[in-house]
């Protein structure tokens, strides 16, 4: 065998990541039936076959399970040249960061500032959405880096890694009167705004609810910080935001701290894959030192 089609393995490859050929072929933009006659081609050329039909889409044989590990180390490698020549090359250092939408956009902005350097021009991009969506983009390498309130397991991430930059603690917040029943006691007077429960700090205040026998009534979940605050305030109702930098949110003396807790943390974690682990703006973030912006305020 002295060559192969790279058109018909790169092919090969979008097929076995979609699932199908329908979904290679959008992700494509070609025809199912393009798609269908180039692994056939393949196929022939390495005289087996690469997929058998399991229900409705298809699943790698033991050859294709083979081709695909060596297809997959070849084109992220690939893909790992190009960022590193795009990135290069360009006037300014391309930097496109994805933020998961419930984090501080205060602590988050702080975070980011360290990929500025004086003299080295940054085009920095920002994206926010769920955690779950911009870990797929960035194993997609649309992405060089996302920060975002949970790490990964590299051990099931295979080229990715993570970074943990801190943590702070949070606190209960709401309009004046302050409570008279004791914290957290209290939280079970009024309803409660959190963050949504696909977040880490969600389910964590979940998990200190039921740890702390609460019988809380939930009236909404929030992603945007601002959002639950200005909501909070229309309803009486108590919201939680992180203790650090809950000034941000409060423009007047309406709202008070109910309470804090010292057990639920808000993480906060720079994930990026191994490609661009010599981005410079990659570097300063995870080299730098954020003590000053996690330090708990005074009680």
């Amino acid at each position: 065998m002295s060559y192969i089609n790279y058109n018909h393995l790169y092919y090969f490859w979008h097929v076995y990541r979609e699932g199908s050929v329908v979904g290679a072929a959008e992700s494509l933009f070609l025809t199912p039936q393009t798609i269908t006659g180039q692994i056939k081609s393949l196929e022939e050329r390495l005289q087996g076959k690469l997929f058998k039909r399991k229900g409705r889409g298809l699943e790698p044989t033991e050859l294709g399970e083979l081709v695909f590990r060596y297809a997959d180390k070849m084109f992220t490698l690939s893909q790992e040249m190009l960022d590193i020549i795009n990135y290069r090359k360009e006037s300014s250092l391309l930097f496109d960061v994805g933020v998961a939408d419930a984090l501080s956009k205060r602590l988050v902005s702080n975070i980011l500032s360290a990929a500025v350097s004086e003299g080295e021009p940054i085009h920095l991009r920002c994206f926010e959405s769920t955690h779950e969506l911009l870990l797929e983009q960035l194993s997609q390498h649309k992405l060089d880096m996302i920060i975002s309130d949970c790490p990964i397991d590299s051990t099931q991430q295979e080229g990715l890694f993570s970074v943990k930059i801190g943590e702070c603690s949070v606190s209960f917040w709401g309009s004046n009167p302050q409570p008279q029943t004791p914290f957290p006691f209290c939280l079970q007077e009024r309803r409660l705004l959190i963050p949504g429960r696909r977040s880490m700090l969600g389910r964590r205040l979940l998990n200190w609810f039921n740890a702390q026998g609460l019988q809380v009534e939930i009236l909404g979940e929030f992603d945007d910080a601002a959002l639950m605050k200005a909501f909070g305030a229309v309803h009486n109702a108590i919201f939680v935001a992180p203790t650090r930098y809950a000034h941000d949110l409060f423009t007047d003396e309406s709202m008070v701290e109910i309470g804090r807790v010292d057990s639920v943390m808000e993480e906060y974690h720079a994930i990026f894959a191994e490609r661009m682990i010599q981005h410079p703006a990659v570097q300063r973030i995870c080299n730098q030192d954020y003590s000053i912006l996690f330090d708990p305020p005074q009680k």
